[in-house]
């Protein structure tokens, strides 16, 4: 970033010498900062580096070291085997998707900062001013880009929390999960939970079309999944679901009349 501040500084220094002369000497500054900000962000082939290595982290722990059991209470590895192609697919979509998030907000974050520099430099008489405060144009000007890499960091950690989410709905959904359980992390200290999450803790919603509602087994209760917002989808949510896959572990307000026999029958 060193020549990035360097670049500002000797901009903030000439326009305060001159003032807005000429249009050629704002341009020629905006073009310069450009590219000592494209010069001093991290590159596309580490960003991309970067990113892939969380998620195949992500990816491991959770398929490949076993992490689903802890949200999948039963399912058999079997079936996790078999769906590997769908998982590895999510996983390719999403680093995609991720990179050129990252991207965006990079290039976002330099118009920020042309556009600031336009603004505050074309607002100084022809001939300089005396009265510029150097220190507090350029903290204004830095602002947006050397926040870049504390967003790429909010960038990785929410596209992290989407992955798993995104992988532990494939496994719900084609490994025969019934319902899953809302689970809020609105207790854990410092977390900004959404409060209309924090309300959806512990309830549970139904998937729509399984094996038990098309048998009769079982009711909507709260609702199906797809009425939902998914847990992460909004922005920086950490909420998950706790799915479930059989009939007696369901609170028996969810399961009909048939339910309970096929239960009780099972049972005996």
């Amino acid at each position: 970033m060193a020549s990035f501040y360097k670049t500002i500084e000797a901009a903030i220094a000439d326009i305060t010498a001159h003032g807005f002369d000429t249009q050629a000497r704002i341009d020629r500054w905006i073009a310069e900062i450009e590219l000592a900000a494209k010069d001093s962000a991290m590159p596309d082939h580490l960003i991309q580096e970067t990113m892939s290595r969380a998620m195949h982290d992500i990816y491991s722990r959770m398929v490949d070291g076993g992490g689903y059991t802890q949200l999948h209470k039963g399912i058999s590895r079997y079936t996790i085997e078999r769906l590997k192609p769908k998982l590895r697919a999510e996983l390719d979509r999403r680093l995609m998707a991720s990179a050129n998030l990252i991207k965006l907000n990079r290039q976002q974050m330099i118009e920020q900062t042309r556009q600031r520099f336009a603004g505050w430099s074309t607002s100084i008489p022809s001939g300089g001013s005396r009265a510029v405060d150097k220190r507090e144009v350029a903290a204004n000007l830095k602002k947006s880009f050397s926040a870049l890499s504390f967003e790429t960091r909010r960038v990785l950690i929410d596209q992290g929390h989407k992955l798993s989410s995104e992988l532990n709905n494939i496994i719900a959904v084609d490994g025969g999960a019934i319902a899953a359980e809302w689970r809020s992390h609105w207790r854990q200290p410092g977390y900004h939970y959404d409060p209309d999450h924090k309300a959806l803790d512990g309830k549970i919603f139904v998937i729509r079309g399984n094996w038990a509602i098309e048998k009769g087994l079982m009711n909507k209760g709260s609702g199906y999944t797809d009425e939902q917002t998914r847990p992460a989808e909004r922005p920086f949510c950490r909420c998950q679901y706790r799915f479930i896959y059989n009939l007696r572990d369901l609170p028996d307000e969810l399961l009909t009349e048939k339910g309970r026999k096929a239960l009780t029958s099972a049972q005996t």
